[in-house]
């Protein structure tokens, strides 16, 4: 708990100066929920979304808020949201937009369940101010919207930590002191009452945004979901804990069944309030309140009818849940809009639990032990506390395989970086080929390539420098821009590269992906980030083993790719994705033994697209995946339209993802079935590179599987990638394709004829069909022939076309 405070000793200050009564400098908070109203189109501000998914929050009066100094903060109820914005028009007409996903707050939460925003303008600059959600749960639940100065705010959040950071001390030493002290057989309402405190620190640390901390996405509509089935659970144990801790003969059989009753109803409230796709969320915080009345109300039965009848428990009981009961209805009523929302309510919630905790612990623990033995027990258990916290320390900031630090820690210090504004650069760095390593030498060779680059690594670290794995194959350097350690990190990077390391018999040589990027560019720490990923991004792509400088020029590329990837999606729904057809001739007698199907995207702004201009929205998971799986429904479609008998092949191009295992085979071979297409008239082409891609052994799983219930097999670009011949003997190809490249300088270079023609050798002594891709004269196509090409595609037979006719395929054009 010491270590969660540490991490923002500013509200705790704040508040401990309060408490010392020495009063900080801030304006009065100011409560805007009653003063918000919902806002309709007309109202949205320009360029912001104004469709039904969206709900808006105006400010009726933005004067309340010209007491709020520059800086000041926005306080915001957590509720179930998938994005919000923050709007603000200042009087000389600038617009100020914070807008964050309800799945990636970042640092827009605070301690005592609110998200936090800070507003640079001074209140009194301020024109309007609105706040928008889309895919709002239900208003009605957002009950909380303040205004604060920075200094306020510390102090509303110090509270918060101060009391939570005594909530949890107490929980965690009652779970502990139940846990350890009565090791062993337990009576069932102590199991009722460790299952009670388990979740109440559950909640609270989930409520008051304290998980947050350990768990950055803990906030938010996250938290409020997690929160609604806690409360659940947290009314049902609290119930059974009644009902097993009273002696049998006070309570009524019929009042025990009603009390388990409700209980059940909690915890199935409380599950139905967790996703609103189950039920309307304005429904299930219906529910969960009534559930809660009703537990209450029942227990207060329960209590009353024990008292009657002489039960001396009931008494205890009384001292340590009187408090809770009482807190929980007054929260009830003001979620019920009886009584206003006051933040003392929620505070005095979790102190009212708190002293529960402590005082069930010591009633529970008199009944079975002596008090010596409670103290020796409490002792050992704050012992093995402290251990079990230092050894977690520990190992949640270390990489276990490398000694260096880990991603927390990383992510940790370079928030430290940004909030003391230093001048550092950012320096992402990814293993080249580890996959490869490990499929063909094995898991221990690529973990002593990471060792090896751990070492190298932490030899670079110093004060200025920090160095950290914080993913498989990604390292990240942090390296402030003084004293010359830049400069020296880069040298010995640079050195890294391509220097040899061993394991066993085998030897290898560093290949390294850099990216890197100033913070003096950067406005917040997931802007750097973004930065240099791209860069690392474009240093991949352009071939690997290089280091790249995040500029302009790469953001504007990213930004290119991800207009294109929403262009696409679009595109999808609009069905601009079309099949193009190019024949595939017998170079000899010009008879047509197969079809090539070309993807081509009829962009309504940039015209007819081929994947050379958009292959950026195909390396896209989900949006190159739909893709793809649309370009395989319009071959089958088409194929199901041939006419029956047809000896012309389809040949389609296909991608790792499609061939990810026996599974994936399997159902595009149900797929054909069910189209009524035989698989001998569908060819896939696959390169190199698709067979390297991902776990290697399933793509040629997939190619078995495919190959023997007849599809052809076609290897695209041979001779352009790598180990092609062990990629012979590994996966059943039929068809080998000169890649064309190697046809445009067949006439002019030497070097390409002979690669051409050890190809056509190789092919036909593998008793393997050769196509040579990409002919375009007449001369090209004679001197193939010659050297025994059998097989050709190109414009010089005919342009990929969306009305293939096959009677113009077989023989080459005439203008060409």
């Amino acid at each position: 708990m010491v270590a969660i405070l540490l991490r923002r000793w500013g509200p705790l200050w704040a508040a401990l100066l309060l408490c010392l009564g020495t009063p900080p400098s801030y304006a009065a908070e100011i409560h805007l929920r009653p003063d918000l109203s919902q806002a309709d189109a007309s109202a949205v501000p320009a360029g912001q979304p104004h469709d039904r998914d969206w709900t808006w929050l105006q400010l009726n009066d933005p004067s309340r808020l010209k007491d709020l100094p520059a800086n000041w903060h926005l306080l915001i109820d957590q509720v179930r949201f998938a994005e919000i914005r923050t709007v603000i028009t200042t009087i000389d007409g600038r617009e100020i937009v914070l807008a964050r996903r309800g799945n990636d707050l970042g640092q827009n939460w605070a301690a005592g369940a609110v998200l936090k925003f800070e507003i640079a303008p001074a209140g009194q600059q301020i024109r309007s101010l609105a706040i928008g959600f889309r895919g709002l749960d239900d208003l009605a639940l957002m009950r909380k919207v303040t205004a604060a100065s920075a200094d306020r705010s510390a102090v509303l959040e110090g509270r918060w930590l101060i009391l939570m950071g005594i909530y949890v001390g107490l929980l965690a030493s009652a779970l502990a002191y139940n846990l350890l002290v009565h090791f062993g057989q337990r009576s069932s309402f102590q199991r009722f009452y460790l299952g009670w405190v388990t979740v109440a620190l559950a909640y609270g640390l989930s409520w008051s945004n304290l998980g947050a901390y350990a768990f950055p996405g803990l906030a938010g509509p996250l938290a409020v979901r997690l929160n609604n089935g806690l409360v659940g659970m947290l009314i049902a144990l609290a119930a059974l804990f009644l009902i097993s801790v009273l002696e049998s003969r006070t309570v009524p059989r019929r009042l025990v069944l009603l009390v388990r009753f409700w209980a059940c109803a909690a915890v199935v409230a409380g599950i139905l309030a967790i996703d609103e796709r189950l039920v309307p969320a304005s429904v299930s915080d219906l529910l969960l309140n009534l559930a809660m009345i009703a537990s209450v109300g029942t227990s207060m039965a329960v209590i009353s009818v024990a008292a009657w009848r002489g039960s001396r428990v009931v008494w205890i009981y009384m001292v340590g849940w009187t408090p809770v009961i009482a807190v929980f209805a007054l929260r009830a009523a003001r979620n019920f809009g009886l009584t206003g929302q006051n933040d003392w309510v929620d505070m005095a919630t979790f102190g009212s639990i708190g002293l529960e905790a402590m005082v069930f612990s010591f009633a529970i623990a008199s009944r079975f032990i002596a008090l010596r033995k409670e103290r020796d027990a409490a002792e050992a258990s704050a012992r093995g506390m402290e251990i079990e916290r230092e050894t977690l320390q520990r190992a949640a900031h270390s990489d276990f395989l490398t000694g260096l630090g880990n991603r927390a820690l990383f992510h940790a210090q370079l928030r430290e970086l940004f909030g003391r504004r230093a001048s550092f650069t950012l320096m992402l760095i990814d293993v080249d080929y580890l996959k490869e390593i490990n499929d063909r030498q094995g898991h221990d060779a690529g973990d002593v390539l990471l060792r090896h680059i751990g070492e190298r690594l932490g030899t670079m670290s110093s004060d200025q420098v920090s160095c950290a794995r914080i993913g498989g194959d990604e390292f990240a350097i942090l390296c402030e821009d003084e004293l010359g350690a830049r400069l020296l990190v880069i040298d010995a990077l640079d050195r890294m590269q391509g220097a040899t390391w061993s394991h066993g018999s085998f030897q290898g040589s560093l290949s390294l992906s850099i990216g890197t990027a100033s913070s003096l560019g950067a406005s917040a720490a997931t802007d750097l980030f973004q930065q240099a990923d791209i860069a690392l991004y474009e240093a991949k792509r352009l071939g690997r083993g290089r280091r790249l400088e995040f500029d302009g020029r790469l953001r504007l590329q990213t930004e290119n790719r991800v207009d294109l990837i929403r262009e696409a999606t679009a595109g999808l729904d609009r069905s601009e994705f079309a099949l193009h057809f190019q024949p595939i001739v017998h170079l000899g007698t010009g008879t047509l033994v197969s079809v090539e199907a070309l993807l081509r995207w009829n962009h309504p702004q940039r015209g007819m697209l081929t994947p050379d201009s958009f292959g950026g929205v195909m390396e896209d998971g989900d949006c190159g995946s739909a893709v793809q799986k649309r370009v395989i429904d319009l071959a089958i479609d088409e194929l199901s339209r041939r006419v029956p008998g047809s000896q012309v092949a389809l040949a389609v191009n296909f991608t790792a993802m499609d061939l990810r295992g026996r599974e994936s085979a399997e159902q595009l071979l149900t797929k054909l079935h069910e189209a009524g297409v035989s698989p001998g008239s569908l060819c896939i082409e696959v390169t190199e590179g698709t067979i390297l891609a991902k776990a290697v052994n399933d793509p040629t799983a997939a190619l078995r599987v495919l190959h023997e219930a007849g599809v052809q097999i076609a290897l695209d670009d041979f001779g352009t990638g790598y180990a092609s011949l062990v990629h012979l003997k590994e996966i059943p190809v039929d068809i080998l394709k000169i890649d064309r490249s190697f046809i445009s300088g067949l006439l002019d270079d030497g070097e390409s004829e002979e690669i051409v023609r050890a190809v056509i050798a190789l092919g036909h002594g593998l008793k393997k069909r050769v196509v040579a891709e990409g002919i375009e004269t007449r001369a090209q196509m004679e001197r193939l022939r010659e050297l025994g090409c059998v097989y050709g595609q190109g414009y010089l037979f005919a342009h990929p076309s969306a009305e293939f006719d096959p009677a113009l395929s077989c023989r080459p054009a005439s203008a060409a």
